[in-house]
């Protein structure tokens, strides 16, 4: 039976900054909070680096990875984006893609049909990007308004034309990313019906003053989820006539989220715990359970002596090294959730750690947990 986590420590303590799995799950790409993105092979139960692609000149902070044409997109503070392809020799040779912006781009999400995808930046636009058969090289269409700040996550609508785009104007907002030169015209849906090029289809604000970190879609496309940097989840129902539910969690904000399915959403962030929060049909959203279940060690006696030298030493009167880490697995912020398939998530953190999680294996390991 499959563990509820897997622990991989690929990069020793170094941050991951952003992650993403091939089709099988047998390869891994990652960013160690550089200008370098590494490539791992799972052989005979472990992971071992395969490829390391060099082309940005600063700080990687964007991977997505499409599993049908298995092409690799990054993006980076260097203000490009490169499509990456596997040659007749299995080496990666990249493509530039020209995004025609002066600022970093953030984010990157390839469409659900894979012939576009969306590159977020810190100057106030979105590059929708698409392979240009004439001139043999990737462009981009730009949408610009009312966006009036950095876009910090992009998520596709599962029919190929919407998008969803957090920012740091604390705004989430689904825009039109439909290219009529490619692309047939699209058909209504519960967001809207009129869907030229870069119409803004919605715009939500919680109320409250927090960066969207995170945006995502449910699988059915009627439910947006984004998190804020004021510790708030919220949800939209767009078959409800856009109805927002939103929760102020008392912890450290949260930095991503991702829907599982269309009533179950899994986030993470600066708390370093995986949290499930549930959204029903009557669009009540709620906190269902921890995802994180650590068994603690069973402590040694003690004398009164080594407490005092302790608690003089340390300001504490627990001796042990577990008196310094978190009961949680990951030890410093998770940066990014992943889905892993129908079956778990990923998430990547600050600490150098990348866990997978089982669903099922969760289930029953939590006293009544449900992952719908």
């Amino acid at each position: 039976m499959a563990r509820e986590k897997e622990l991989i420590n690929l990069v020793d303590s170094v941050p991951i900054t952003c992650h993403a799995w091939n089709a099988d799950m047998s390869q891994l790409a990652i960013s160690p909070n550089s200008d370098l993105v590494q490539i791992f092979k799972k052989k005979a139960g472990k992971w071992e680096l395969g490829t390391t692609l060099d082309q940005h000149g600063q700080r990687v902070l964007g991977i997505d990875w499409a599993p049908k044409s298995n092409l690799l997109v990054t993006c980076g503070a260097d203000r490009n984006a490169y499509v990456w392809a596997l040659d007749k020799t299995g080496e990666w040779k990249p493509t530039l893609v020209l995004l025609r912006i002066n600022r970093a781009a953030t984010c990157v999400k390839w469409s659900p049909n894979e012939q576009k995808f969306a590159v977020g930046c810190g100057a106030r636009l979105i590059s929708v990007c698409y392979f240009e058969e004439e001139q043999n090289w990737w462009v981009s269409k730009h949408i610009k308004k009312p966006i009036r700040s950095t876009i910090l996550s992009l998520d596709w609508h599962p029919n190929n034309v919407l998008i969803a785009a957090g920012s740091t104007d604390f705004k989430a907002r689904v825009f039109s990313g439909y290219i009529k030169e490619m692309e047939e015209k699209p058909t209504p849906t519960v967001w809207g019906k009129k869907m030229t090029f870069g119409q803004c289809m919605a715009e939500f604000s919680n109320g409250g003053g927090g960066w969207v970190h995170s945006v995502s879609f449910s699988p059915s496309g009627n439910k947006l989820c984004w998190v804020g940097h004021d510790s708030s989840i919220s949800v939209v129902n767009a078959e409800h006539d856009c109805v927002m539910k939103t929760l102020k969690m008392e912890v450290l904000p949260l930095m991503s989220c991702v829907f599982v399915s269309d009533s179950s959403i899994i986030t993470g962030g600066h708390d370093c715990m995986p949290y499930l929060f549930g959204h029903d049909d009557n669009d009540r959203l709620s906190m269902v359970n921890k995802l994180d279940v650590v068994k603690e060690k069973a402590s040694a006696g003690v004398s009164a002596m080594d407490k005092f030298r302790s608690l003089d030493k340390k300001a504490t009167v627990d001796t042990s090294d577990a008196a310094f880490q978190l009961r949680t697995t990951h030890q410093n912020s998770i940066t990014e959730i992943r889905t892993t398939g129908r079956t778990g998530v990923s998430t990547a953190g600050a600490d150098g750690l990348l866990i997978t999680w089982n669903f099922k294996s969760l289930e029953s390991a939590i006293a009544g947990l449900r992952i719908a």
